[in-house]
């Protein structure tokens, strides 16, 4: 089965699905097995480590299908050499995050990639759109990692009516499978962006641990919080923050912040230290809201299948009942 949107004519591909660029354990592995699948794999370039991208886009040279690579925006302003690094390949688009993207966007797209730009409210959607971006993913609040306190059911209703057809729009945040994929058309979205699904997959170079506390975890077992980024002295500015598993760690400091912040020092040194060691009591596992419906670690092909399967059933039937009310 295949669902045919403005989001895969864009890209050259068969099914709407992307996989977030998660910084580091979104690999050249995970990156192929995705594209491969007719869906569009992000290598996660994340903060910017100049050995590991290089190393996971020379692996990506090989790939022929479409494939993209992400960076967050403020962090390569610090390093821009990687955007040539990551452009050597050739990959179909480069997705940029938190930051604005109109000092890279000439460079990309005179490349022939393609800017994908993800955006939390429609101010970022209007400057993502002023620097030229192909395709915009609305972010909402229940994503893993960093965004900010829109909520995805009220933020990809806006920017499709914002956008108003000019480029596709892609919803992230809590999707974990076809119910999401449909919903989110229902909403205007032409297509999604998943993080939390593809890092429980075979493929994604996360620890093992972490992956199986995905798949332990129950809705309602993630918080969006500053405590991890305080943890590891890198706090992002307002109005972001992350969104991670609860664990010991966090239960031990919700509600404390400011007395963290006091003790940063120590705290920093004991977190680094639980971070290296993958004791994930401590560390982050960085998830969203849609660990609830995650209870398996499958290769990442068989994800896309059963996405693309589950939504293609939905929306035939609500087209199979509109025709029957029609008559």
């Amino acid at each position: 089965m295949s669902i045919e949107t403005s989001l895969t004519a864009l890209l050259g591909i068969q099914h709407p699905i992307l996989s977030a660029p998660m910084d580091v354990i979104a690999g050249a592995r995970l990156t192929e097995a995705v594209s491969a699948a007719g869906a569009f794999g992000i290598l996660g370039g994340g903060y910017g480590d100049k050995v590991w991208l290089e190393q996971e886009t020379a692996k990506l040279k090989r790939i022929s299908a479409p494939y993209g690579v992400g960076f967050i925006t403020w962090s390569l302003a610090k390093q821009p050499e990687l955007l040539d690094i990551a452009l050597a390949p050739r990959p179909r688009a480069i997705m940029l995050s938190f930051g604005d993207p109109k000092p890279f966007a000439t460079k990309i797209k005179s490349s022939g990639a393609l800017l994908i730009c993800q955006v939390q409210d429609e101010g970022m959607a209007r400057q993502a759109l002023d620097a030229g971006a192909d395709l915009l993913i609305a972010q909402g609040s229940e994503a893993g990692g960093h965004g900010a306190s829109r909520t995805t059911i009220d933020i990809v209703p806006a920017i499709v009516d914002l956008v108003a057809g000019r480029v596709p729009v892609a919803a992230a945040g809590g999707i974990g499978d076809g119910r999401g994929l449909a919903a989110m058309m229902m909403l205007g979205a032409s297509g999604v962006l998943l993080g939390t699904r593809f890092y429980a997959s075979q493929e994604c170079d996360g620890a093992d641990e972490a992956k199986k506390r995905i798949c332990d975890a129950t809705s309602g077992s993630s918080i969006r919080s500053i405590i991890f980024d305080i943890s590891r002295n890198n706090v992002w500015p307002a109005p972001f923050n992350g969104r991670c598993l609860i664990n010991d760690h966090a239960r031990r400091w919700i509600g404390r912040e400011v007395e963290l912040m006091q003790n940063v020092s120590a705290v920093a040194a004991e977190y680094a230290a639980a971070r290296a060691a993958g004791n994930f009591d401590i560390a982050a596992v960085i998830a969203g809201e849609a660990v609830g419906l995650i209870h398996d670690v499958p290769p990442a092909a068989e994800i896309v299948d059963r996405i693309v399967t589950e939504a293609e059933q939905i929306l035939a039937g609500r087209r199979n009942s509109s025709t029957a009310l029609g008559a």
